[in-house]
């Protein structure tokens, strides 16, 4: 592996000073040496010098998004050549593919470490235990957060029982008019997840709020949750204000209840803001500056006012990607960062109704 620039790699350096760390991650993105082939070949055609140009963080919004090309491109070709002929690639995931074909991306070893190690810090803020087992209700297969949450686990001193959800086959039924199957194969997930409840040592639950829902119907399961399920982390699609209140104050009051708000086009997750009150909405902080987001109008590109609603806009700039203004399919409420933050944090988010002239449908996840 070429040396890089340690502001890639030390998480203080990079929080430290992030418009150094954006103009190292660019000498590295572009140099012939060490960038990817995805990105030199696609230099001159930017209208910019990379190298020159891009001082910042708040330069970033300069880049095009390419994120649909990442349909066709071979993925080999996104790994920066400064890994060396056998780079350590975890694995090949795909976006969730419901709008059209997924789009992909490979995750390194060498990020997923420092991944893993700013969630675990997180979990802790929020008083998620350690050393427990986890029932995670999350897609596998091609998608990321399976694989990740397993790994993360493992981090924390837990074993891991998995139910896999095919979020894509939910949306198709949901689509072509079958919501007796859909609900059929939502129940069916639902049973998977109550053999491991019954027999098994849970302390944390990984769901989303769909699947959590149907939980909470059965009283049998909802006492088993509530025995011992120490904290539940919701994912994937949105939980309103009052719901949320009421799973903490009446459904499930001994457990804590903590989301994250990801995309594997950022590699990884933001974290719920820990402190948040009843009345809050879901305030998402991510892992700045290598994960960083925006809030515009759609229309114009431009940054809406904090507390205004607009699109949101993610960035992932690291040694193993770059991946600037991918322009996503959710809508949140722009928030002013925490100190030190680059970028926006987000709130109530919401998928918006099209996306890339595809109609956007919820579905389990």
């Amino acid at each position: 592996m070429a040396l890089a620039d340690p502001v890639l790699d030390s998480p203080k350096e990079a929080a430290a000073d992030p418009d150094a760390f954006v103009r190292a991650a660019m000498h590295w993105h572009f140099s012939p040496g060490t960038g990817s082939p995805f990105w030199l070949a696609r230099r001159s055609e930017l209208g910019f010098d990379p190298l020159t140009d891009i001082r910042g963080h708040a330069d970033l919004a300069r880049f095009p998004n390419l994120a649909s090309e990442l349909r066709e491109a071979p993925v080999g070709e996104l790994i920066p050549r400064g890994y060396g002929e056998r780079p350590d690639v975890v694995g090949v995931y795909e976006s969730g593919g419901t709008t059209g074909a997924p789009k992909r991306i490979a995750l390194l070893q060498d990020w997923l470490d420092q991944l893993l190690a700013w969630s675990s810090g997180q979990l802790d803020a929020h008083g998620v235990p350690q050393d427990v087992n986890w029932l995670v209700v999350a897609p596998s297969g091609p998608h990321m957060v399976g694989d990740v949450i397993k790994r993360q686990t493992a981090y924390r001193g837990g074993l891991a029982f998995t139910v896999d959800l095919d979020p894509r086959w939910v949306k198709q039924l949901i689509s072509g008019g079958r919501a007796a199957e859909a609900d059929a194969y939502a129940e069916h997930i639902v049973d998977q997840a109550a053999y491991a409840l019954r027999s098994q040592e849970i302390g944390v639950l990984m769901c989303t709020p769909p699947v959590l829902e149907r939980i909470s119907r059965r009283d049998e399961l909802a006492e088993l949750v509530n025995r011992k399920v120490r904290a539940i982390n919701w994912v994937g699609t949105q939980m309103d204000a009052d719901t949320r209140h009421l799973y903490r104050t009446e459904v499930f009051p001994d457990a804590v209840l903590y989301s994250g708000y990801g995309s594997t086009l950022i590699l990884g997750n933001a974290s719920e803001r820990p402190g948040l009150t009843d009345d809050d909405p879901c305030v998402y902080d991510p892992f700045s500056p290598y994960m960083s987001f925006g809030v515009v109008d759609p229309e114009s590109g431009e940054p809406v006012e904090y507390g205004e609603r607009g699109q949101v806009v993610m960035h992932h700039v690291s040694r193993s990607l770059l991946l600037p203004a991918n322009l996503e399919r959710d809508t949140g409420l722009r928030v002013e960062p925490l100190p030190g933050q680059v970028g926006d944090s987000v709130a109530d988010i919401a998928p918006v109704a099209t996306f890339e002239d595809q109609n956007v449908i919820e579905g389990v996840y």
